[in-house]
This record gives C-alpha cells, structure tokens and sequence, in this order.
C-alpha cells in the first residue's frame, strides 16, 4: 500500500548546471507519486537547506536531482546523517560515479572497456593530449552530466579551444578518445545480483549531435526501443552494463551509455545514478517497454529507497 511510503520528500531542483532538467524531473516523479496515492511534496534543495530538510520529517525521500550537490554522493551523505531513506546509490557509488575519471580507473580495474583517456589541467598540456589519445577525440569536464562541458575535437587547432571551453566546468579535464559507431543506453533496476536490465535504447540524434537541447528539449532526436539489434548482441549490451553498474557499487537504478563499434566492439562511456525523468528521459522509455508506467516506474524505484550505511543492525541502535 503507498500509505506505508509515509510523508515522501521529492528532491528537485538543486544548485547545478543541470537545475533546468532536475525542476522537470522532480515535478513529473511528484505528479506520479500523487496520482498512486503517495503523500509525496516537492522540496527545492537549492532554495531550501539541511536544516529545512530535517524540519520536514520526511519518512523517506525520492531524488530527482541531477550533478552536483545532489547525485554526487553529498546530498546522499547528509541523509544518512539524518537518517532518511532514500532512492538510488549510496555515497559512495554516487561520488564514483558522478567522477568519469574514477567511473574510468574502477571500470579498467574489474576489465571492463572503455575508451583511452588522459587527465589535463593547463593549457599546456594539451599537445602532449592529443599525441597520446589521437584524433578525433573529446574533452570532457569530468564531474557534469548531460552532456554540459563536453566537446568535441577533429582538428588539432581546435584542441585548446575545446580544452578551455570544458576547463569552464571543472579543474580539469578529460581527454578521451572519440568513439565512432552506434550510441547506446541501458535503464537498470535493483542491487547487487537482483539488479535487471531494460530492453536496450539506441540513440539517433541529427548529425549524431547529442547534445543537451537534443537530449532534453528537441524532437530531432530519434531513440529505437528496443534498438534494433539481434538478441545475442542486445544480451552482451545489457551483461556489460550490469557489470558496470555492479562494478561501482550503484544501486537503486542508473542508467549506462555505450557505444556499439562497427567492428562489434562495446565501450563503456559513463553511469549515471539520478538519471533524468522528464518527457524526453529515458529509463521512463525503457520501463514502457515492458509495460510499466511511469508512476508505477516511480513507485518501483521508490519501494526500493533506504538508508546504505551501517546496515540494519547499525541504524537500530
């Protein structure tokens, strides 16, 4: 019954880059909550603080929030001092995995593939970044989602230009090597050996350009669900990303990009453990395609909200 949820708290909003999409996600979680009977209510972590947060005696919370101060393992660690459940990974699989080089160096470490990649700070280190990955390749700011920060480079002039462009976001970049063939994402459900995997998304957007009007505001944009791939390789797609997610500890739900090679080759991209539910979003896509609603997606993932450190024993006491 959603009457045992209790007073349910929707993180939104927040103080990031992505606070547009986050004001989205948390006002459609909230509306579907509601229309199941939840007492859910709406709370703007980047106009309200910690203190409010408490006062709200909230019995459980479902974050809607995305990037920094909210999937980043910060918030999830404030909640555990106050002892409130709540959806998605623990601090440490957020902070992980809000991190594309650490995303990166775990992934390496359990085996896993995922594109050649170097760490810079200064504009002079930015020849010597190109000579080692190659082009063409892409700089990306490490700690920002959907697609903020991220560019592009086929030309060498254009490296530094590119290198200063995503610097804006962080204090320092990473340099990856630029994958070409068919982008793809799994939604995953659950922990540990019980987490699943949706039916595989592929990504179609004009001129392959991705970006974040393409991702969250434009209809160009074309996503095949099921991506029209035979079973076999639908199956390898959806093992790697459990993998992936399992490797870094998430839990909840998240959602893994990929990209398909010409030459049948997967390559792991990035996580993410807050990933968008607005209109344009994709898990709500996935869960649709095996016939569960978008309330009954919220509800699903908020059944699942808890509190990670300790374990059970630690938080009677």
């Amino acid at each position: 019954m959603t009457s045992a949820f209790g007073k349910v708290g929707v993180l939104y909003g927040g103080k990031s880059a992505e606070r547009e999409v986050s004001l989205m996600s948390g006002a459609g979680v909230c509306e579907a909550l509601r229309s199941r009977g939840v007492d859910a209510h709406l709370f703007d972590t980047g106009l309200r603080g910690i203190v409010e947060l408490a006062q709200e005696r909230f019995d459980r919370v479902f974050i809607a929030l995305h990037g920094r101060y909210g999937e980043d393992g910060t918030l999830q660690g404030a909640l555990e001092l106050l002892g409130i459940p709540y959806t998605g990974s623990g601090t440490m699989a957020s902070s992980l995995a809000m991190d594309k080089i650490m995303t990166k160096r775990v992934w390496l470490e359990a085996c896993l593939p995922t594109p050649r990649y170097v760490v810079i700070a200064q504009d002079d280190e930015v020849p010597a970044a190109v000579a080692a990955i190659g082009l063409p390749l892409i700089m990306k700011a490490p700690h920002e989602g959907s697609t903020l920060g991220i560019v592009r480079v086929a030309e060498a002039e254009h490296a530094l230009p590119a290198f200063r462009e995503a610097r804006q976001y962080d204090s320092v970049v990473l340099v990856e090597q630029f994958m070409t063939g068919r982008e793809l994402t799994v939604a995953l459900l659950g922990s540990g050996a019980d987490a699943q995997a949706l039916p595989v998304i592929e990504i179609v957007a004009p001129q392959g350009n991705y970006d974040y009007e393409h991702k969250y505001f434009s209809d160009d944009t074309r996503y095949l669900c099921p991506a029209p791939i035979e079973s076999g390789l639908a199956s390898r797609v959806a093992d790697i990303c459990l993998r992936a997610y399992r490797a870094l500890g998430c839990e909840g739900w998240g959602r893994a990009d990929v990209i398909l090679d010409g030459e049948g080759g997967l390559w792991l991209l990035e996580i993410n453990t807050s990933p968008g539910m607005t209109g344009h979003s994709l898990v709500p896509m996935a869960a649709k395609a095996i016939g569960m609603s978008y309330p009954d997606l919220c509800l699903r993932i908020l059944e699942q909200a808890r509190c990670k450190v300790g374990g059970e024993q630690a938080r009677r006491t």
